[in-house]
């Protein structure tokens, strides 16, 4: 169902207000002594939408606001126990405050304190957690409109990389509009993130053995030429380039739990030391 008055309203945000009182042009839609203003609506809209689309969405967004802002004043008045409300809101931003600085100091203590000696230095410790789950490549990969003059050319020099000029060649023709070149000799890959630009009904085809791995393929509209120059299979112990990004997640973690409790300890033995700390009890 189609709402009239905020179509109305989202028209005017097309338009400059014209009205005299600057602030008072920015309302849209007022419930009790709550606004909406234009400002919050269009935080709200996702960019990239056509002009329907945006209409759409923002007739959404108002009417849920106002119906947000009726039902909270309804709620607020027929509620007892607001006390019990205000101390979860009051406990919640407290832990809210906490994370935040928990944060903060986990990024400047930690996180930016491990350095490439310490991840190296995890990974070989650990190695056995880093086995891979799927094949990872290296080599290059071209896609190229069929009606492309060049294709023997490809054919000639795409198993050639270890060639510097042939690379070189290699890469200068990738530029080429409506050509797609991925160049991974010097980073592993997922093999899936390959197969998944190969033609759907030929994916089949790309087997990994321990010779030469080049592959070609054509569809109704593309060539596609794939050299893999280096494979690991799952089960073998991935690389400490391609496995970094997990080494250093799973380091920060481990170091992350240690400095909280060591910091919480110090705060703790800290406070009682300056005599913040006062006990009511006997132990």
């Amino acid at each position: 169902m189609r709402y009239v008055f905020p179509v109305v309203i989202v028209s005017l945000l097309l338009i400059s207000c014209s009205k005299s009182n600057k602030e008072e042009g920015t309302f849209l839609v007022k419930v009790g002594n709550k606004v909406l203003t234009k400002q919050v609506l269009n935080d709200n809209i996702h960019s990239g939408l056509s002009p329907d689309d945006s209409i759409i969405e923002a007739e959404h967004f108002i009417k849920k606001w106002i119906t947000n802002e009726l039902m909270y004043d309804i709620a607020r008045k027929n509620t007892d126990n607001t006390e019990r409300i205000d101390q979860l809101v009051e406990n919640y931003r407290r832990s809210l405050v906490i994370y935040q600085y928990q944060e903060q100091l986990i990024n400047e203590k930690v996180i930016k304190q491990i350095n490439e000696q310490d991840l190296n230095d995890y990974y070989k410790t650990n190695k056995e957690k880093f086995k891979l789950d799927r094949y990872i490549i290296k080599g290059i990969f071209l896609k190229i409109p069929i009606e492309s003059s060049a294709i023997e050319w490809i054919r000639d020099n795409y198993k050639s990389v270890s060639s510097p000029s042939s690379r070189e060649k290699l890469e200068k023709y990738g530029m080429h509009t409506g050509i797609t070149y991925l160049d991974f000799l010097d980073k592993w890959i997922s093999f899936d993130e390959i197969k998944n630009n190969w033609p759907a009904t030929s994916r089949n085809s790309l087997v990994l053995s321990n010779g030469r791995n080049y592959f070609e393929q054509q569809d109704e509209v593309f060539y596609y030429f794939l050299n893999i120059t280096e494979f690991l299979s799952p089960d073998d112990f991935a690389p400490f380039e391609y496995a970094k990004p997990v080494v250093q997640e799973m380091l920060v973690n481990q170091r992350k739990i240690d400095f909280l409790k060591q910091t919480e300890d110090d705060i703790y033995q800290r406070a009682l030391n300056k005599g913040e700390v006062e006990f009511y009890y006997k132990e």
